[in-house]
């Protein structure tokens, strides 16, 4: 469980919060917060994650430091959430890992890098490398399909494992029962929830990031991060059923579906990751929890970097330069999956999780949760 002192801390300010209630239209965290009479872990971690940072409650609140009472829900949630990541990490002797979270990520990516190129160099003759390779199956002629697709294979379901017993377990640790994750509407509430980050928007006006204005760049720029994700996962399934079903081999036309797909994608993970380290070098450190900051961070620099590597290997595939920047991408996307169950991306699992909760307490609920009814 998170640390007897942030959970005391947490307990406190919810406590104040419950009997101010001035934000309660802010977002999920209040109204579902205003549900409950006392607070044990299993509801601080809940909260923790139906929280989305967007601090509007730290620069509404009365009680905000200076004030004696010292009321800072962004900073507290933030780090009791990074605790509840560390809780239900899969297997647990890894949950270390969130501890220095941006070093780990960028070892981890170096140690990949660095076991790709050496696994390449082993397998083919360096000129083989360092050559122009053109035409269907350039790829394979420098690192051969069968390597490059079972290890990607096998971490792919490693990846699948952790995060689901990390879902699990947090799921229970939330209250959850079993029966209820097959709840389709408040499943599809807590995905359109998800999809258009509600509780970022701020009732239209956006979220109070970086500083105490408000703005939809930070909402924006996470769409940008996310669709884009979601684009490069449909070019690389799309790639799939071309190489599988009709045995046509990578690389595509500059024209075709996977390139355009991953194109645009990999855009996406440029501008939006580039723009939300932009707004957390800006941002206001008083709301923010200090230990989260290498987590997030890492996690952007590796997109960014990921993204990067890819569009560059895209546009240099002809040239002799091909071989070595195939290795380099694959590094980073190695580095990138990896380490999915242990950064920031666990985010999205548990805060999908928290506002399916969310959802079905609306649904036991609807006068005090309205707009939670399905979608």
């Amino acid at each position: 469980m998170p640390s007897a002192e942030l959970l005391s801390e947490a307990q406190r300010l919810m406590t104040i919060c419950n009997a101010c209630r001035y934000c309660e239209g802010y977002c999920a965290v209040f109204p579902a917060m205003e549900l409950r009479t006392k607070f044990d872990a299993e509801d601080t971690v809940y909260l923790a994650n139906l929280c989305h940072n967007c601090r509007g409650c730290y620069y509404a609140c009365q009680y905000a430091p200076p004030h004696e009472f010292g009321v800072n829900v962004p900073q507290t949630l933030s780090a009791l959430r990074l605790d509840s990541y560390r809780d239900f990490a899969w297997p647990h002797v890894l949950a270390g890992l969130f501890r220095r979270n941006g070093l780990a990520l960028g070892l981890i990516s170096l140690a990949s890098l660095g076991l790709i190129v050496a696994l390449v160099l082993g397998w083919q003759d360096a000129s083989v490398v360092f050559s122009s390779h053109t035409g269907p199956g350039a790829f394979y002629e420098v690192i051969p399909y069968r390597l490059m697709v079972v290890p990607a294979l096998v971490l792919s379901g490693l990846i699948v494992l952790a995060l689901g017993i990390g879902l699990a377990r947090f799921w229970r640790a939330i209250g959850g029962r079993w029966r209820e994750l097959a709840d389709l509407p408040a499943l599809a509430r807590g995905g359109w929830d998800a999809l258009r980050l509600t509780y970022l928007g701020g009732g239209g006006h956006g979220c109070n990031y970086p500083d105490a204005g408000f703005s939809q760049h930070r909402k924006w720029l996470h769409h940008l991060t996310f669709y884009g994700f979601g684009l490069d996962l449909l070019a690389t399934s799309t790639a799939a059923v071309y190489h599988h079903v009709f045995a046509w081999e990578a690389p595509y036309p500059y024209t075709s579906l996977p390139v355009v797909l991953g194109t645009v994608g990999g855009l996406g993970l440029l501008v939006g990751p580039a723009g939300l380290l932009w707004l957390k070098w800006r941002s206001d450190p008083l709301p923010a929890a200090e230990s989260v900051w290498g987590m997030d961070v890492g996690f952007l620099v590796l997109l960014f970097l990921t993204s990067l590597s890819g569009l560059v290997l895209l546009a240099a595939r002809e040239t002799a330069a091909m071989g070595s920047l195939l290795v380099i991408h694959l590094g980073f996307v190695a580095g990138l999956f990896i380490t999915f169950p242990y950064g920031k991306f666990v985010h999205a699992v548990y805060r999908y999780a928290a506002l399916v909760r969310y959802a079905q307490e609306g649904k036991e609920h609807p006068d005090s949760l309205p707009g939670t009814g399905a979608a």
